[in-house]
């Protein structure tokens, strides 16, 4: 598995949450995509949707299971990444970079340092 990296925070159900200014771009672990295996289908929110940390807001599907995602932080989503809906395999192949899921307006920023950092995230997994 990839390093977790450390300007990263993490959730306990696997989502990474990256911060640029007042956006928040989120997506799914190296580790949940490894324990999905092969992606094959994603389903995002939609750009305008209003999202509170702890919501179910997208679904991966991979060869052997499906799965939700929940944001980690509340917003107004003003992206989803549309690449990966037509190249699912991008969240197996590069998930913190061109797999992301989702960006949205920041709400409540304080809401991100609630979540792991990379230290914390790497031990939860047993790394």
């Amino acid at each position: 598995m990839a390093n977790v990296p450390a300007h990263l925070k993490f959730t306990k159900s696997h989502e990474w949450v990256r911060v640029e200014g007042d956006l928040a771009v989120v997506g799914i672990s190296d580790h949940a995509q490894h324990e999905l295996t092969d992606v094959v289908f994603v389903e995002l929110p939609a750009a305008g949707r209003q999202l509170k940390s702890g919501e179910s807001c997208a679904v991966v599907e991979s060869v052997k299971t499906a799965s939700d995602v929940y944001s980690p932080v509340s917003g107004e989503v003003v992206e989803a990444n549309q690449t990966i809906v037509n190249d699912p395999s991008l969240v197996n192949t590069d998930p913190y970079g061109a797999g992301w899921f989702y960006k949205l307006r920041l709400t409540t920023p304080a809401e991100v340092n609630a979540l792991m950092d990379a230290a914390t995230y790497t031990r939860q997994i047993g790394g």
